[in-house]
């Protein structure tokens, strides 16, 4: 078995992979303060939970955007299986063919997204992450990654009306029931929901255009599975996805 761990600004994720198949996925809140020890601790909470001996774990690799997590990380990880992790980024191996002005500064979750969305899907591909920020990066018919944007996640959007505006209350991410909302809640819930969905059919719709072709869709991230159902594009939903690719990632780098 080995552990791939992904982590984003708001979560950091676990997945225990044996044989490709992920036998167990765990959520941590990410926390800068936290020391080496304290995630080790977390680790060792996690893989007794799931009835995992640390000494089973053959492995490990990280995809972080958060830098001073993953310093600790590392440290957690090679304390509690006392090997150390693959991490994604300049030296690994990746297979991606990064076609951008600075390839350096790809973030290891879409190169990773990336990686995984190639091996099940043809391109051209738009691959979207909805974390904290959304992302949407841009596969050509070849198979090169070429670009695509980064936009303000939907708890964003949702803190900052909530923190800003004094006069606005706190919201729940359910699905507006119209687009006009008759209450200050319905707007809120109007403009956040119906509005990031609006934003992605247009952005796919742009990104198409500037394609030339249509494009398959291959979404990821907590809040997607809450605003995809508002999109009138087809978009394939994969909560799994960049598990999968840091397991394709160690494999590739792994190969004796």
């Amino acid at each position: 078995m080995i552990l791939a761990v992904d982590i984003g600004n708001s979560n950091i994720v676990i997945g225990g992979i044996e044989q490709d198949e992920i036998v167990f996925q765990a959520r941590l809140r990410t926390d800068s303060t936290k020391t080496s020890d304290e995630y080790c601790i977390d680790l060792k909470m996690i893989l007794d939970v799931y009835e995992v001996r640390p000494k089973s774990i053959d492995g490990s690799i990280i995809a972080s955007v958060v830098p001073q997590v993953l310093n600790s990380m590392k440290t957690a990880l090679r304390k509690l299986i006392g090997k150390t992790s693959l991490v994604v980024g300049p030296g690994l191996k990746t297979g991606l063919n990064i076609q951008v002005e600075n390839p350096s500064q790809t973030g290891a979750d879409i190169v990773v997204g990336c990686v995984a969305a190639l091996q099940e899907h043809k391109p051209p591909l738009i691959v979207i992450d909805m974390g904290t920020a959304t992302t949407m990066a841009v596969i050509d018919k070849n198979g090169s990654f070429i670009g695509g944007s980064i936009s303000p996640g939907v708890k964003i959007s949702v803190d900052a009306l909530t923190e800003r505006t004094a006069l606005l209350p706190g919201l729940q991410l359910d699905e507006p029931k119209k687009a006009i909302g008759r209450n200050t809640i319905e707007c809120m819930r109007s403009g956040i929901m119906l509005g990031n969905a609006c934003m992605i059919d247009g952005m796919i719709q742009q990104m198409e255009n500037e394609l030339g072709s249509t494009a398959q869709v291959v979404a990821t991230g907590g809040i997607a599975k809450f605003v995809l159902p508002m999109c009138s594009k087809p978009i394939i939903y994969d909560n799994d996805l960049l598990l999968k690719g840091l397991a394709v990632l160690y494999k590739e780098n792994t190969r004796s």
